[in-house]
């Protein structure tokens, strides 16, 4: 066995080190001969040890980790895989590349909680086959991986290796993708947040609960990285960071070996830099035909544009992002239709805090129960308030949700798409919120597609992500209608 480029001494002697809470950087290696030896972390706390092959090393100890060009730098997916498929690159050549680039430049972001080491990434990439074929994939550390520890971004739980991969993290590596590393997550992806910075927008939070994958792509680090999404954890962190974020209908793609919150609104979520990488990314893990294709020869797609929001009224930013983005459809021959959102949307809105809530008490039981002072107190008090929910309100709330999810799709299949901002506003300054998840949290009760579109801004010059929504299933069209959105946007100028 070999751990970062040098030879693996006995368990007796192996470096231990861990990510300590939510986006920390890793400790310093330390050799013991003791199996259960404990580090210090910088903040005070003892942290538990954990092997160190899965654990991404310090720069200047990582030999590895060198500081040659990127060959792919600045590439695309779609553009690697190019390189890939005509042995112009190496798998193995682009592995070592992208963890060089990520020791290089990931302090700076803290997208990352751990990653391979450079010749087990080398070595697994060598091997690998299929549509993805080789391109660096970054998961969110609430997915459980057998070759990468899982916290839940907490101190909690002791970080290691799980005895199998999560359905999704299959499903990636049966597509060719090599997983590189777990990206950060908010403490059990709630609210708290983690210590990621935004490379679009410094001094502002990059978002969560997905946080380290919406940033490792904004930051170039990855191509691409999976996610999750309870109420608004996907789009709004790339609305943040400027990137694609797709959540898609509720049960593409499988949640077994993910930490629950809400069995009926956790959905796995992707990202990438732009929508034709994610059409390509989204049809490798669904298995379903999701490639944007030319619209047929006069076809226009109609495009519903609500004029106002039961959730909220939107800021400056986002209606500046708004009439962008119809502009923008507009000059590209759609049909854009005002609505008013009948009363099912204010009805999912409020449905969705009562399952969630009471689904989430349920799911995180054993941490409450056992280890409450463990948790933050943003978590702890609102499991503790989410406990007064009744089974009878949870029954109520699901039974208006059935119907709130049966109106909608009618209601929807009278557009193409509904465009809405995807954030209320800019991502907040500072690090102390993750941002609000009003302009999601119905859609994802509704279990509908949705897709976040870079390219307009707000009223600072910052990203502001454009939401396109479609009946469940419609998946297909919403990334059409998305590319078709990505390219106007690039072609009309912001006012």
């Amino acid at each position: 066995m070999h751990w970062n480029g040098g030879p693996a001494r006995d368990a007796r002697h192996r470096p231990r080190a861990i990510c300590c809470g939510p986006g920390a950087a890793p400790l310093r290696l330390q050799w013991g001969r003791q199996r259960r030896r404990r580090l210090r972390c910088p903040r005070g706390c003892t942290a538990h040890p954990v092997t160190a092959p899965a654990c991404r090393l310090p720069r200047t100890l990582d030999p590895m980790m060198t500081h040659a060009p990127h060959p792919a730098a600045g590439a695309s997916a779609l553009q690697i895989l190019a390189q890939l498929r005509s042995g112009a690159l190496a798998a193995d050549e682009l592995a070592r590349a992208t963890l060089a680039h990520i020791a290089s430049e990931d302090a700076a972001v803290g997208a990352f909680v751990c990653t391979l080491d450079a010749d087990a990434a080398a070595a697994e990439a060598s091997r690998l086959s299929g549509p993805l074929r080789g391109l660096p994939v970054a998961v969110k550390d609430i997915f459980e991986t057998r070759d990468l520890p899982t916290a839940y971004g907490s101190a909690l739980y002791v970080a290691r290796p799980a005895a199998c991969d999560a359905a999704v993290v299959s499903l990636l590596r049966h597509a060719g993708a090599l997983v590189i590393g777990k990206s950060t997550t908010t403490e059990f992806a709630f609210l708290h947040p983690t210590a990621t910075r935004n490379p679009k927008a410094p001094g502002r939070t990059p978002g969560g609960s997905s946080a380290g994958s919406a940033a490792a792509v904004a930051a170039g680090l990855v191509p691409l990285a999976v996610g999750t999404q309870t109420g608004g954890s996907v789009i709004r962190p790339a609305s943040y960071n400027g990137v694609v974020g797709y959540k898609p209908s509720f049960g593409w793609l499988p949640t077994v070996g993910l930490k629950c919150f809400s069995w009926s609104l956790d959905t796995v979520g992707l990202f990438a830099r732009d929508v034709a990488d994610m059409a390509v990314f989204a049809q490798a893990l669904t298995g379903r035909t999701l490639a944007p294709s030319p619209a047929p020869r006069g076809a226009t797609w109609v495009v519903g544009v609500p004029e106002a929001y039961p959730w909220g009224e939107i800021t400056p930013s986002a209606a500046r992002a708004l009439a962008h983005g119809c502009r923008a459809l507009e000059a590209a021959g759609c049909e854009l239709r005002r609505c008013t959102l009948p009363p099912w949307a204010a009805d999912a809105f409020k449905a969705h805090d009562t399952v969630q809530g009471f689904e989430a008490v349920r799911a995180m039981s054993w941490e409450l129960a056992h280890q409450a002072d463990a948790l933050s107190p943003t978590l702890r008090d609102y499991l503790q308030g989410a406990g007064r929910i009744e089974p009878a309100e949870y029954e109520a709330a699901q039974a208006l949700t059935a119907v709130a999810r049966a109106e909608a799709a009618e209601w929807l299949d009278g557009f193409d798409v509904l465009l809405t901002p995807s954030a209320p506003d800019q991502a907040p300054v500072g690090y102390d919120s993750t941002g609000v998840s009003t302009f999601n949290r119905a859609w994802t009760l509704l279990g509908v597609p949705c897709i976040s579109v870079p390219g307009a801004v707000g009223v600072d010059g910052l990203p502001m992500g454009l939401q396109l929504i479609a009946p469940p299933g419609a998946d297909a069209r919403v990334l059409q209608v998305a590319a078709l959105l990505e390219r106007s946007l690039a072609g009309v100028p912001a006012r």
